[in-house]
């Protein structure tokens, strides 16, 4: 039986979520210690652990089917190939930093400036939609020291918090761009593959929407009901069940995490008492 190759990062946070997500499917992987390859035990898959860098080539090359990957490596590396789903995890952003004592009008400053990066192709676009440009020093580590050490004027790295720039005395003042983990699907995959791909999204897709999504139940008068259910942005139609206490429902619906604590005053504003929250493992639609 063929087997679907994935790629995921060796090492690191982008590993380890590309491992949890595989797990939240129902996807079992036979990991040991230092393995680059692994399979699954209960779905027609293979793990390759590779560096991040190096995964858009092999997906160009056919050697792996799909990979999870940061889509700033993508963009660097990768522009021909194909995003089949955003899985919004991993995320960060590609900017341009400069020495604090910088004083920083705009992004002309940094024409012929010496830039260090890992990201020059990046860089290069960036900076020709400006009719800029930079001297770029190609790095590949720790690109922050570039002008402690007087080797760069700035730097273009990737940013999450932004703690690193600010350990090492740097101030962020362009973002070029952001990023997220993302599944890519290799120009080459077979098309006995792209079945077992469409259930592997089909899982994924059920999982991500799960993430992004609570299960709340509250209890409401009955005359206040139809008021609360044109508040709630959920699924198609909430589920009203009577209470033991006359006069009163209970009712349940889906809505995305982040809608309820938008509509959280209003509802308790037409009645509703006693709200319930819940995570939701999994969510076929």
């Amino acid at each position: 039986m063929s087997k679907i190759k994935i790629a995921v990062q060796k090492a690191g946070r982008l590993n380890e979520d590309s491992l949890q997500l595989l797990k939240d499917c129902g996807i079992s992987i036979d990991n040991g210690k230092d393995q680059l390859k692994a399979s699954a035990s209960n779905f027609p898959l293979e793990v390759l652990y590779l560096r991040n860098g190096d995964i858009p080539q092999y997906l160009r090359d056919g050697v792996v089917d799909i990979a999870i990957i940061g889509e700033n490596v993508l963009i660097e590396k990768g522009g021909d190939i194909i995003v089949a789903e955003r899985l919004g995890f991993s995320k960060c952003r590609v900017s341009l930093a400069v020495p604090k004592g910088t004083k920083y009008k705009g992004i002309e400053d940094l024409d012929r400036m010496r830039i260090a990066t890992s990201y020059p192709n990046t860089v290069q676009q960036y900076f020709k939609q400006f009719n800029v440009t930079p001297d770029i020093h190609l790095i590949n580590g720790s690109v922050e020291i570039a002008p402690n050490i007087g080797l760069a004027d700035a730097i273009c790295d990737i940013v999450s918090s932004g703690s690193t720039l600010f350990k090492n005395n740097l101030k962020e003042v362009e973002v070029m761009l952001k990023s997220e983990a993302v599944l890519a699907v290799s120009p080459n995959i077979s098309d006995e593959n792209k079945a077992i791909l469409n259930k592997l999204q089909f899982r994924i897709q059920s999982v991500l929407k799960a993430r992004n999504s609570k299960y709340i139940l509250m209890n409401v008068p009955n005359n206040k009901v139809q008021a609360v259910i044109k508040l709630l942005p959920g699924m198609r139609s909430p589920t009203v069940l009577p209470l033991a206490e006359e006069g009163w429902s209970s009712i349940h619906t889906v809505i995305e995490k982040n809608s309820f604590w938008e509509v959280i005053d209003e509802l308790k504003a037409n009645g509703a008492e006693g709200l319930l929250v819940v995570p939701i493992e999994k969510m076929v639609l």
